[in-house]
């Protein structure tokens, strides 16, 4: 089976098995799992920040951010297809009384322009009667926006203005690691101007499990008790620690191979009848392409996808996801290439 639905189903590396296996543990409640804390202090050195937490999802990483800076009944500017508006069941209003403000990116990348965000801020000059502006969330690489990267100028930019009205910005890099190497920047350069970040070990970089949550030591301390209030205070972690360690050393490097495996999907699928994609808008690992054009229901098509030729893929209403990751070589590729070619052609 090549499973494209998500770079999350990838398999622990031998690495990782061996280093789960042989991990040193202690009370992760009480602070004494050293391999739990090796994984936070050398992910607060990679991305130059005070200090980190182990969460054991990207989810509830972001949601600790948007609790610890917002306060009940503020809005939280975000681009409309943000990860933290839909696809984290309204965690936002749930756990911390907050208002998604979406914002549509002017040119379609999901990547907002600072101009976009302040019209959507309600700072201090805003009436009254308005829901003020909590914070700005940021993502990158942008999954709905097809992997789009966020540059280290851009990043900046908006993060500037933000402090300026006295805003902070929390930015979602789930997959920050396969935007630096997108961009050719380190992870640092891109999260450095946002008062926190998270990153997942879980999806390209392909550690079984979790996340980490980074910003001020003293924004860490407050997130050690929202990380346990919602149900995150693991106990002996340090096994999955322990393959995050692994995963941020050995992962990275090879993130361009999936990269281009993603652009030749893109290519391969932009040749088939019915299907509208521009390769060249495809920079990470995320492909989405436009189906409708082939008459036939996307859901329809990674039924037979999977049924008839062993692959999965994932329907969004018009539209087909497919990413790629370390489990999917080449020659996965273009096998899932020949059975799109098949189910398409073969309407």
């Amino acid at each position: 089976m090549i499973d494209l639905r998500s770079d999350t189903v990838t398999k622990p590396t031998p690495s990782m098995r061996r280093a789960m296996a042989e991990a040193e543990v202690g009370d992760d409640v009480y602070g004494e799992d050293p391999t739990v804390n090796r994984l936070q202090e050398r992910a607060a050195e990679i991305f130059e920040k005070e200090a980190a937490i182990f969460v054991p999802t990207g989810s509830m990483g972001n949601q600790i951010a948007v609790k610890l800076h917002t306060r009940p009944g503020a809005e939280v500017v975000i681009e409309e297809r943000g990860h933290i508006y839909n696809y984290e069941m309204a965690a936002m209003s749930a756990i911390s009384g907050a208002l998604a403000r979406p914002v549509k990116s002017g040119d379609g990348t999901g990547v907002l322009t600072w101009a976009e965000v302040r019209a959507a801020v309600h700072a201090n000059d805003a009436p009254y009667y308005v829901a003020p502006t909590g914070l700005v969330c940021l993502e990158n690489s942008h999954n709905l926006a097809g992997g789009a990267v966020m540059t280290r100028e851009r990043t900046e930019e908006l993060c500037d203005g933000a402090h300026g009205l006295g805003l902070p910005v929390h930015l979602d890099g789930a997959r920050i690691f396969n935007a630096a190497a997108a961009l050719g920047e380190t992870v640092a350069a891109l999260s450095r101007p946002a008062d926190s970040v998270m990153f997942c070990l879980s999806k390209g970089l392909g550690a079984p499990v979790g996340s980490l949550l980074l910003g001020t030591r003293a924004f860490i301390d407050d997130a050690r008790r929202w990380r346990k209030l919602l149900g995150g205070g693991m106990r002996q972690a340090g096994v999955l620690a322990a393959a995050g360690l692994v995963a941020l050393e050995e992962t990275p490097p090879r993130l361009e191979e999936d990269h281009a495996n993603a652009r030749r999907l893109a290519e391969g699928v932009a040749q088939l009848p019915g299907v509208a994609i521009d390769p060249e808008r495809v920079q990470t690992n995320i492909v989405i392409f436009d189906v409708s054009g082939t008459g036939m229901a996307a859901d329809h098509i990674c039924e037979r996808l999977r049924r008839e030729h062993n692959v999965l893929a994932s329907g969004f209403g018009p539209s087909i996801r497919m990413v790629t990751h370390y489990d999917v070589s080449r020659d996965s590729i273009e096998r899932a290439l020949e059975g799109m070619k098949a189910v398409v052609g073969g309407q």
